[in-house]
């Protein structure tokens, strides 16, 4: 239930600001003013309020080649990506201490940089786990080879977790999820547009391209990508589609292992596990039942040299960015180019930290907090939280859709809510994993293996509310059901270009306690998160008439996005985004209370011309502040559970009348809805 997907800047606030192409217009008091400065005063507010708040910044910032999408998270993601890069050039120098975080910081960055070396090992890295495959006798050493990869990082065929019981959350539990697949979700595999077939046609070319790297011919590597297709296509028909994965209840199927062996039979379970290394195991959550009856029946069905095509393809898929150049370009021409749209390859250095990032986040991230989130920043945000969880409390009061009753149970849940800002009190031990300079691959795996073992040691413990599920430097933020927290990053609050104490409460108010506090926290009582108690546990704790009552709201704000065309003939899927599009509704009103009880509000003070309230709508928009290629929108279309940025900003405003009252909103503009037909729900 994350902000968005733009993930990886660092926080500027109380830093050095960075540089911009942009042009910041100050106000009275000399203080920048970002939000000026992106106004597009030739597009009405009522029109289309996102290219209003952001049209002049969009126009100043075209997408980068190596990009598919220019936006804030980019302009923020080069600072991190400025310090990062010097933190890790001064580790390799450093000689650290064999084991620290420095070490293996400097290590990985050292090797990871030496393109020459990833060159001349060429498939070496990956040699030991082609040969594993291709010794394969029969279809019945399948699961074993499987058993070898998925703690490496290899997403092959079936998808094991570990994660709190969603009906007993002071319990982990193993889950298993449909997984499997090369495409990014089912409906590539069958959708009949235009583009869908052309990535399709496109996608088995890049597999066969990818066999021929490894040495096959093209007979024998045009074969091998018709076997992967086929047996993808094969796990895509039995997988749920987007929306459907959103029904906690349906995607929550406890079984023992008896029953798991029941549905897949001729599959041994129990031994699966153990060679996963899950051992004592005795009951397992499975998320989509249908999915693994197709996985049992296609372990029985499909001949091993299938096995041996799609096992080397998900292998070769998963490590061919850390592998010599070829590899890496023809990795970046599908799923960089014909996915994304992205016109050129990131620097190897970027790609280099974003693995990094990956396997030493928390090591990362005790250097970042350190320097860039001061006690005044953390200060101003545990505030700000404070504040925003009070409104939410009175619209819970205030709504007259929900119960007496249920509103007592709400409110309970709402102040159980925990709120982490900007770092965790902890940081992951790293002593464990090795870090070398072998091989860019090598230290990858080793990562994967170390994550996976990270979690599978979770199985039988007490469950450790205090751990984070993303790194203080990431510009993202989530809400947790089975903890009933929100977390936010210290990133999360950034601001390019702008120092923390020269924002305005009007922007802050709108960009973090709208777009990131108060959206978390409605998340807790969206469409799935209210499903979920005080307690995370999946339960029901609204009456049938409030239950009833809210989803004749929800089927509203389903309908208005479900009525969004984008790229001439695509639509937003309503159901699939109704969580977060709730979400966003939510932390707009919720935040703009907030917004009310400040010093600036009540002054009422204009700054540029522009209203306090006006400057808070501006706020939340600047939020979404991005343009996103063609390609990438449309995959973000099928795959993604967020609106595109655009409708995140147009479609809740279209609902709030204290925008109507802001901008002068009238009957006839584009965004205008008639007062009955307006989405409330808090």
């Amino acid at each position: 239930m994350n902000k968005n997907l733009w993930a990886l800047p660092l926080l500027a606030a109380l830093a050095t600001a960075c540089n911009s192409t942009s042009t910041n217009t100050a106000g009275a008091d000399g203080k920048p003013d970002l939000l000026y400065a992106a106004l597009d005063t030739t597009v009405a507010p009522g029109d289309d309020f996102f290219s209003y708040a952001n049209g002049t910044w969009i126009k100043n910032h075209p997408i980068p080649a190596s990009e598919s999408n220019s936006g804030i998270g980019i302009e923020v993601q080069k600072e991190v990506y400025g310090r990062l890069r010097q933190t890790s050039i001064d580790a390799a120098k450093a000689n650290a201490a064999a084991g620290s975080n420095q070490q293996k910081i400097g290590d990985f960055w050292a090797v990871g940089i030496d393109s020459l070396k990833a060159d001349k090992l060429g498939i070496a890295p990956i040699k030991p786990e082609l040969d594993r495959i291709a010794a394969m006798k029969t279809a019945a050493d399948v699961p074993g080879v499987i058993a070898h990869e998925i703690p490496l990082g290899v997403r092959a065929l079936i998808g094991p977790r570990v994660g709190q019981d969603d009906k007993n959350s002071d319990k982990m539990a193993l889950y298993l999820h449909q997984s499997g697949l090369g495409l990014p979700n089912r409906d590539y595999y069958f959708n009949t547009d235009t583009r869908t077939k052309n990535i399709r046609r496109s996608y088995v070319r890049h597999v066969a391209n990818t066999f021929k790297l490894l040495g096959q011919d093209s007979t024998t590597a045009n074969a091998n990508a018709a076997r992967v297709m086929a047996l993808e296509t094969a796990l895509a028909r039995s997988s749920r589609k987007l929306e459907a994965l959103r029904d906690p209840y349906k995607n929550y199927n406890k079984m023992t292992l008896a029953q798991l062996d029941k549905l897949t039979p001729g599959l041994d379970w129990k031994t699966w596990f153990a060679q996963m290394g899950a051992t004592n195991v005795d009951s397992v959550i499975v998320g989509q039942p249908e999915f693994y009856q197709m996985v049992g029946q296609l372990l029985k069905t499909k001949p091993v040299d299938d096995w041996k095509a799609y096992l080397t393809w998900q292998v070769t898929r998963e490590f061919a960015p850390t592998l010599s150049q070829p590899f890496v370009d023809e990795s970046f021409r599908f799923y960089g180019t014909t996915l994304r749209g992205a016109k050129a390859m990131r620097p190897r250095w970027k790609r280099v930290l974003d693995m990094e990032e990956d396997a030493l986040g928390d090591a990362l991230g005790q250097l970042f907090v350190k320097e860039y989130f001061k006690p005044e920043a953390k200060a101003r945000y545990d505030t700000l939280v404070k504040n925003v969880v009070s409104s939410f409390a009175q619209h819970i009061q205030n709504v007259d859709w929900m119960s007496a009753p249920t509103k007592v149970v709400a409110l309970d849940k709402l102040h159980k809510i925990t709120p982490k800002v900007g770092y965790p009190n902890k940081w992951k031990d790293y002593s464990n994993l090795t870090i070398d300079r072998s091989s860019l691959t090598a230290n990858v795996m080793r990562a994967n293996q170390w994550q996976y073992n990270y979690q599978l040691n979770k199985l039988g413990k007490p469950v450790d509310r205090t751990e984070w599920g993303m790194t203080p430097q990431t510009y993202n933020a989530y809400y947790n059901p089975s903890n009933n927290e929100i977390v936010l990053p210290a990133a999360a609050f950034a601001v390019p270009t702008l120092l923390d104490a020269d924002a305005d409460d009007a922007l802050v108010y709108g960009y973090a306690g709208a777009s990131t506090i108060g959206h978390e926290l409605t998340h807790g009582f969206d469409d799935e998160g209210s499903q979920f108690d005080a307690k995370g546990n999946l339960h029901e704790w609204w009456s049938k008439e409030d239950r009833k009552r809210f989803n004749e709201r929800v089927a509203v704000i389903v309908k208005q996005f479900n009525g969004y065309t984008l790229l001439d003939s695509l639509h937003i899927n309503g159901k699939a985004t109704a969580g977060e599009n709730i979400a966003d509704l939510g932390g707009i009103v919720i935040g703009l209370d907030a917004f009310k009880k400040t010093k600036q509000y009540k002054e009422g003070k204009k700054i540029n011309g522009l209203t306090p309230v006006q400057r808070y709508f501006l706020g939340y928009a600047l939020g979404w502040q991005m343009h996103v290629r063609d390609e990438s929108l449309a995959s973000q279309l099928l795959t993604d559970v967020h609106s595109p940025a655009q409708y995140r900003v147009n479609g809740p405003m279209a609902d709030v009348p204290a925008f109507y009252e802001a901008f002068g909103v009238k009957p006839g503009q584009k965004l205008y809805i008639p007062d009955s037909a307006r989405v409330k729900i808090w």
